[in-house]
């Protein structure tokens, strides 16, 4: 059945006529069509739509995303997000900015970390509740990481729980206030003529831009993908994104990285896409049950991560035995699943 575009007199009155609209593969939370108007210009209609697993959200997610479009609309010479053209809230829909996608490039990693600092740098204290604060791990998730270490047989060295409460203090996002996209994962960012710009902000919070610059080392862990960067493009990458930070803001990139990778490693709902997150505890599924989120399985992607967490932690003052677990689990997994998969470095097509 065809979905009729959902725009309003109000809408085409002040956009113009849509004279043909194609409807374009978006996620089942929500409706895209790229629109063409008369006279020739292009835009693009997005209506945020309820379910998909999440429940009746809808309007949260709607207020979210419009809210972070109209944060990021500070950024100029280049954007880092397409225009918000125009709003009907009670249908959530958003009228966008057409963007020309290039395509990635081999070396699209510096390009991705410059813009990721610039949209993180748009927002500071004075901000505070225009969107919800970013949402960290939480006691539950270090006590299911250790029951996993339990349930595979691998001791847990006596700092580590006392280590896992202090990470999770550390991840308070109260004092942060940068522009978290939500999602940033391939796929939802565009390599236009101008530089990267991202779309779909239904996720966007505020907190500390290094639980997004993670993602390159983590292996993007809200993602149906999943990738393994290898050292030299992300030493680029990473250096690209806090010379861009400390120019935009004058001061260095607040907090630590292996701090934002271990948050995401103890994270069970970040093994599953968004429609099952909330539901179960994932990691306790990972010693009976491989399941599988887009490329990779569970099992697979925990491996990455742990092998992440190990390295960054061998010499870290206070991660040390988290790391010495982490490695250790490491270990047993693929002793116990040698057929595991190591993630790809390169990025992945979509």
């Amino acid at each position: 059945m065809a979905i009729r575009l959902p725009i309003s007199d109000e809408l085409r009155s002040a956009l113009g006529s849509p004279t043909r609209a194609t409807l374009l593969d978006s996620s089942p939370r929500s409706r895209v069509w790229r629109v063409e108007l008369r006279g020739g210009d292009r835009v693009i209609v997005k209506q945020i739509a309820d379910g998909g697993g999440t429940g009746p959200d809808g309007d949260a997610r709607y207020a979210r995303e419009v809210a972070a479009l109209r944060l990021a609309a500070r950024a100029t010479r280049p954007s880092v997000a397409p225009a918000l053209l125009g709003t009907d809230a009670p249908s959530r829909v958003m009228v966008l900015e057409h963007l020309d996608d290039l395509g990635a490039a081999d070396d699209w990693m510096p390009g991705y970390a410059e813009s990721l600092a610039r949209l993180h740098a748009l927002t500071g204290p004075g901000d505070k509740g225009t969107l919800p604060a970013w949402s960290g791990p939480a006691d539950a998730d270090a006590e299911s990481f250790l029951a996993l270490a339990g349930a595979l047989d691998v001791p847990v060295p006596p700092g580590a729980p006392d280590e896992l409460a202090a990470l999770i203090d550390r991840l308070d996002p109260t004092p942060h206030h940068a522009l978290l996209h939500g999602d940033p994962c391939p796929g939802n960012d565009l390599r236009t003529a101008a530089g990267v710009r991202f779309v779909d902000f239904e996720q966007a919070s505020l907190g500390n831009g290094l639980v997004e610059l993670a993602y390159l080392r983590i292996g993007f862990p809200t993602c149906w993908c999943a990738m393994a960067a290898t050292a030299a493009p992300l030493a680029e990458a990473e250096a690209v994104y806090r010379a861009t930070w400390r120019g935009l803001t004058g001061r260095d990139v607040p907090g630590d990285l292996a701090d934002a990778c271990a948050g995401w490693l103890i994270r069970g709902d970040a093994l599953v896409e968004r429609a099952h997150r909330g539901s179960v505890d994932h990691l306790a599924r990972v010693p009976a049950e491989d399941f599988a989120w887009g490329c990779f399985s569970a099992r697979e992607r925990l491996v990455h991560r742990l092998g992440v967490v190990a390295d960054l932690t061998r010499d870290h003052d206070r991660l040390h035995e988290l790391g010495q677990l982490s490695a250790a689990l490491a270990v047993r997994l693929l002793e116990r699943w040698p057929a595991l998969r190591a993630l790809p470095s390169t990025r992945p097509r979509y």
